[in-house]
Order: C-alpha cells, then sequence, then structure tokens
C-alpha cells in the first residue's frame, strides 16, 4: 500500500512538473526589454521557450496611446519558437510597449509585455 501511494505521488509530481514546463516562455526579443537602440528595427522578434502556433499568437505594439501598424507576425521558417512581426512603416524616436500572446503547439496560452525605446 504505501509503495504505491508512494509511487502515485511520484507519478503526480512528474506530470505536474511537465505540465509547468510545457508553456511557451518568452525567452528573449529584439529589440531587448529596456533596451534604447539608435534606429528604428525593421521588424520585433520574439523567441520563445517551445514552438507556437502563429495562427493564434499575435503582437500589438503602441506608442502612448497610439497604436503602431504592424505587418503580418509569422513564425520563422525554421525556427518554429520564434515569431517575427515586421514593422510596418520605421518607428520615431519614443518610447513603445510590446504585448503579446501565443499559443504553444501542445495548446497552452501565455502573454505578456515589455518596453523599449529608440533614440
Amino acid at each position: 500500500m504505501r509503495r504505491s501511494m508512494i509511487f502515485a505521488l511520484a507519478l503526480s509530481a512528474a506530470a505536474f512538473s511537465q505540465q509547468v514546463s510545457a508553456h511557451a516562455h518568452l525567452k528573449n526579443q529584439y529589440p531587448a526589454a529596456n533596451a534604447s537602440v539608435e534606429a528604428s528595427p525593421q521588424a520585433l522578434t520574439l523567441t520563445f521557450s517551445e514552438d507556437i502556433e502563429p495562427a493564434f499568437s499575435g503582437v500589438e505594439v503602441t506608442a502612448g496611446s497610439q497604436v503602431v501598424p504592424l505587418a503580418k507576425a509569422e513564425r520563422a521558417p525554421k525556427q518554429h519558437n520564434q515569431l517575427i512581426v515586421p514593422l510596418a512603416k520605421p518607428l520615431t524616436s519614443g518610447q513603445y510597449q510590446v504585448s503579446w500572446h501565443v499559443l504553444s503547439v501542445d495548446g497552452h496560452k501565455t502573454k505578456g509585455n515589455y518596453t523599449f525605446s529608440v533614440k
């Protein structure tokens, strides 16, 4: 009885730890969070810890209350955990907030935001 209980607890812990690590967390981004870049980037690049589903993922960039026009976000062709977001036009100097949401290929949703500025 005691062995079966220990086995069940171990199995539960293993299943839970796999679920926690399965979410697509933002690993790095360009421009980097809190960075101040000299010139407008041509695109934003967000790299996640897991592969993502681009059809159910997205990014919004704002400068104050203004929404920045973006081209369609796409998953990088050879790196399925990376989302590329081309800018429709160059960014002017100022601070920008990036809000993102993604769906990982295993069905988990995550979201977040960060800021950067252009000099």
